[in-house]
């Protein structure tokens, strides 16, 4: 069977193509999401859902306890753009180089990773607070997303199961320095995933751990007090922030596991650790919140993710040659 021409096709056949288009689409989103919270966060605004459900401001909000309130809530929304646009940037690098190759892994890594990160939305029903927006966002662009994955299985060679997620891309051992580093950003990537269960977990329970409300200088009840639904929204940004680091967490181990070396990946790799890292440590010193129990975590993160990337240079094996 003759293979059907851009002549023959429609004009949306020919732009969503094999699929990979309309992944790579949920990838831009997400990255511009990202930047969208940076903005945000930076002129201190708060969506108009947001004052709409709190009846307050920010300015409002930055008149009690010298505006600490206001710059927690920063704090959250900073690290949860710097996931979004961490794992924006793995899509881009899945659809482009591993899934046009046919690897059936990357198919089911998006999957795996679009499961996740989609239904991290449902943990609404655990802190109670119906965000309008993201649920819109996410009914736009769920669609695009599996129309995407149902065209881009036919990328797929064979075998297309979920068990090449379980296979190794390349050899893993700590005999290398490339294989050193490979296992450090392994350890980092589990470590963002478990972290990132923890946090949303804590939004939609806790909320805040002592060290929050030390910072805030606040009880839960007296945030309670100035507004009843202030919790709610702020269990709202730390479920989403750590559905996002776990996304992470979880897109990156599967990179870095099943992938190869090459100077595409890690550069994808470079960049998402920066974005993330850097927004998630950075913002802390920014407004003033320098716990160092609370930052340590992150702080060894960054440290290992360090390490690790710079003994995965894009030329490991020249720069640094299994040992004897």
């Amino acid at each position: 069977m003759n293979p059907i021409s851009d002549n023959d096709r429609g004009l949306f056949g020919i732009i969503i193509d094999d699929g990979r288009p309309l992944l790579s689409l949920t990838g831009v989103a997400l990255i511009g999401s990202g930047l969208f919270a940076f903005f945000l966060s930076a002129t201190k605004h708060f969506l108009p859902h947001d004052i709409a459900y709190l009846g307050m401001t920010p300015p409002q909000l930055c008149a009690i306890n010298e505006c600490r309130i206001v710059h927690f809530m920063i704090h959250d929304r900073v690290s949860f753009g710097g996931s979004l646009v961490a794992v924006g940037t793995l899509y881009l690098w899945l659809a482009a180089v591993p899934l046009r190759n046919g690897e059936a892994w990357a198919w089911w890594l998006f999957v795996v990773s679009g499961l996740a990160g989609f239904s991290s939305f449902l943990l609404y029903l655990g802190y109670g607070y119906l965000d309008t927006w993201h649920g819109a966002a996410t009914l736009v662009l769920l669609p695009c997303f599996l129309i995407g994955l149902a065209k881009s299985y036919r990328c797929l060679g064979t075998p297309a199961t979920i068990r090449s997620l379980f296979r190794a891309g390349e050899s893993l051992t700590p005999a290398s320095c490339y294989g050193m580093g490979q296992l450090l950003l392994l350890a980092t990537a589990f470590c963002l995933f478990v972290g990132g269960l923890i946090i949303a977990t804590v939004g939609v329970t806790t909320i805040f751990v002592p060290q929050d409300l030390e910072y805030m200088g606040m009880t839960v009840e007296e945030l309670t007090a100035v507004n009843p639904r202030l919790p709610s929204l702020i269990a709202h940004d730390r479920a989403g922030f750590g559905g996002g680091v776990a996304c992470c967490g979880l897109t990156m181990f599967f990179c870095i596991w099943c992938g190869r070396a090459s100077r595409s990946r890690w550069q994808t790799l470079l960049i998402t650790g920066l974005c993330g890292f850097a927004t998630a440590i950075g913002v802390h010193p920014a407004i003033g919140y320098n716990n160092f129990l609370h930052l340590s975590p992150a702080i060894i993160g960054a440290t290992l993710f360090t390490i690790g990337i710079v003994l995965t240079h894009d030329a490991p094996r020249a720069m640094c040659p299994p040992s004897p």
